[in-house]
């Protein structure tokens, strides 16, 4: 089976043009205005408005406010909304949008957790950082992650990369893996050579464990 592939932290059109052809089914649009990262909705709309069809859009948000959060999701035009902080995911059981709640995996997590998610949300899973949230390149563990996994159906990220997207597919077995400074040159520029191995691997991978 082939795993679904969200590429995380997009700013430039070139970039998200080139996930979508490699086999991305998301692209993700940081507006957390501390991410370096961060892009505003009008430039995620111009880069949106550029994509193939049957391509799903994550507008990824960090504990701010309902209203700016529907606000920008719905003037960006993305498709999915993200909450990677410690939003209250009940909040947004009807929001209208499609929702993927991130779990940070470090101290203090339990399964608990993942059970207690809405029915109707994704899970994803990030490596622990309080301050970052995500796109820090460190790396989750795949014990706990994989626990987890088997619990619902999952979104993994956190360090991964071209080297290490194999070994954390085959623990985890997730549905999607979520990548973004492993496939970076800088923050918020894809390395296309990176991007590249990164499905390679995945590919390589799936057709090893056919």
């Amino acid at each position: 089976m082939i795993t679904e592939v969200k590429v995380c932290g997009l700013r430039r059109a070139e970039d998200a043009r080139l996930a979508a052809e490699l086999g991305a089914s998301a692209l993700g649009f940081v507006f957390w205005p501390r991410s370096p990262r961060a892009l505003t909705a009008d430039q995620a709309r111009a880069i949106i408005r550029r994509l193939p069809p049957f391509v799903s859009t994550v507008g990824v948000f960090v504990n701010q406010p309902r209203e700016e959060v529907l606000a920008t999701a719905s003037q960006a035009g993305v498709s999915v909304i993200q909450l990677h902080g410690d939003e209250e995911a009940s909040t947004y059981t009807d929001c209208g949008f499609r929702v993927i709640k991130a779990l940070p995996v470090g101290p203090g997590f339990t399964m608990a957790a993942v059970d207690g998610l809405p029915a109707e949300m994704t899970m994803l899973l990030d490596a622990f950082d309080p301050v970052r949230r995500g796109g820090t390149g460190q790396r989750i563990d795949l014990s706990v992650a994989a626990a987890a996994a088997a619990r619902r159906p999952t979104i993994l990220s956190g360090g991964l990369s071209p080297d290490t997207v194999q070994e954390a597919v085959r623990v985890v077995k997730p549905y999607a893996v979520d990548v973004s400074s492993g496939v970076e040159s800088i923050p918020g520029v894809k390395d296309e050579s990176k991007l590249r191995a990164f499905f390679a691997a995945l590919q390589t991978g799936a057709t090893c464990g056919s």
